[in-house]
């Protein structure tokens, strides 16, 4: 083990292109494809403006990714858009930045641990948090063993996962008619359950008589930030939804491309970053939207807005009709993609973690690395540590709105750090990152108000933590001056 501090060693380069596209794929497909259309259903939108929704999420993630893979370009080093913006743009960006993807992406954790328990044992009340924590366990050991075990890792899970996909795309495509009764009921006791009211508010919203919006939320003024304007009608109010709720499902659907961060933040081990950081990040990114873009046509051809908004399994329900075997494999595929999520999700977390207790914006015992294996374990123990708490204590499955305004957050200083670099370590106009930087705003803010809110505290805490440990400092510095 080193030392504590700054002059921890570098990590050494182990990861190639199809490592790094591999980790972010993983990351990307876990978070987004199985879990993120219910959430975006319960916004009001129609098949139509959910496509929309996504291409707008898909426009701003190509944004801060070409964004973020020029920074990552200039600074090869763990954090991803951390180390840049606390030396362009001072060391409070640097912190928002960094604190903001940390809290975010350790919620992120968490959530993805639950939801892989929820798939891999649907029926077993009472284990799904135990086997939720020893999954982060396990994700843990397998970090732990190197950078290169992580991608080999990323490869075994997501190959079959897009495999899967592949098979649920052509089922809900050649579908002779929606898939309108539950997947659950095709094959009793295989998928998690849901309570509808629980999400809606509004018994027998998920029956085959639900409202004519498809969700049934209560429009009051915590539905929506600007409810009360007509033009942004918002969602449940029984009219077709407007504009706001097209962007507050773009801004959920946004979670479900943000694993692309976790190429960037990996720069200290990708092998000539310069050149395979923002391929890899092109790569990743082309490759989900096309996934997306199919799995969403799939979806909503096959089973209508108001029934995703209730179902606990989307994708199982598109794929019903071929039988419970069907229905099985895409289960299992949901698992796998998710501790595939896990997996990238530690990962990329540890490193931003690593870098900010470097620069002492963390505690700096967090930067201890393993010199023999050059994983930041200290780091990588410590979101693990966290995500097992909030697994064992909290409902976490429900924090998609909370990270994704972390992660807008992030990215706003990523494309405001973007900004300044000089022409010559540029690759993509800078109306790219005023694009990026806009988009971040107006999803965030469109995000349902309790996620901002929350995302606020939490943020706040951070700063007040750092400006109190900031005033320690400066008393025991102070202490050591006065002459004795």
């Amino acid at each position: 083990m080193t030392e504590v501090g700054a002059s921890a060693p570098a990590l050494k380069r182990r990861l190639g292109l199809g490592d790094a596209v591999l980790i972010g794929l993983g990351s990307m497909i876990g978070a987004g494809v199985f879990a993120v259309w219910g959430p975006v259903a319960r916004t009001g939108v129609d098949a139509p403006q959910m496509l929309l929704a996504l291409l707008i999420a898909g426009a701003v993630a190509v944004a801060n990714g070409l964004s973020s893979a020029q920074l990552a370009a200039q600074y090869p080093t763990s954090g991803g858009a951390y180390v840049p913006a606390r030396e362009r743009l001072g060391a409070w960006p640097g912190f928002l930045a960094g604190w903001s993807f940390t809290i975010g992406k350790t919620a992120s954790c968490a959530a993805m641990a639950a939801t892989f328990a929820t798939y891999a044992i649907p029926a077993a009340d009472g284990w799904q948090r135990p086997v939720a924590a020893l999954a982060l366990v396990v994700v843990l050991g397998v970090n732990l063993g190197g950078v290169t075990r992580t991608a080999q890792a990323a490869r075994i899970l997501v190959i079959p996962v897009l495999v899967i996909l592949v098979g649920v795309v052509v089922l809900g495509l050649t579908a002779t008619t929606p898939a309108l009764s539950s997947a659950s009921s095709a094959s009793p006791g295989i998928l998690p359950t849901l309570d509808p009211s629980a999400y809606l508010g509004v018994p027998g919203a998920g029956s085959a008589d639900a409202p004519a919006r498809y969700v049934a939320v209560p429009a009051d003024p915590w539905s929506s930030p600007l409810a009360g304007i007509g033009w942004l009608t918002p969602p449940g109010s029984g009219e077709t939804p407007g504009p706001l709720a097209v962007l507050t499902a773009s801004g959920l659907l946004f979670f479900a491309f943000a694993g692309y961060a976790r190429i960037t933040t990996l720069g200290e081990e990708v092998v000539r970053p310069r050149r395979t950081i923002p391929r890899a990040v092109v790569i990743a990114l082309a490759v989900v939207i096309v996934i997306y873009l199919a799995v969403a046509v799939a979806v909503l051809r096959a089973v209508p807005p108001w029934r995703l908004a209730v179902s606990p399994a989307p994708l199982a329900e598109v794929v019903a009709h071929a039988g419970p075997v069907a229905v099985i494999v895409v289960t299992v595929g949901a698992a796998l993609a998710s501790l595939g999520a896990l997996l990238a999700l530690v990962t990329g977390v540890s490193r931003t973690a690593l870098a900010m207790a470097r620069t002492g914006d963390l505690p700096r015992i967090l930067a201890r690395v393993d010199a023999r294996r050059s994983v930041p374990w200290a780091a990588e123990v410590a979101v693990a540590l966290v995500a097992v708490v909030l697994v064992l204590t909290l409902d976490v499955r429900s924090v998609i709105g909370f990270s994704s305004f972390g992660v807008l957050l992030y990215y706003l200083v990523a494309n405001a750090t973007a900004l300044t670099q000089a022409s010559g370590h540029r690759f993509v106009p800078r109306a790219v990152s005023v694009l990026g930087a806009l988009g971040c705003v107006t999803l965030a803010v469109a995000l349902p108000p309790l996620s901002v809110v929350v995302g606020a505290a939490v943020l706040l805490v951070g700063v007040l933590a750092r400006l109190a440990a900031h005033a320690v400092s400066r008393r025991r510095r102070g202490a050591r001056s006065r002459p004795r």
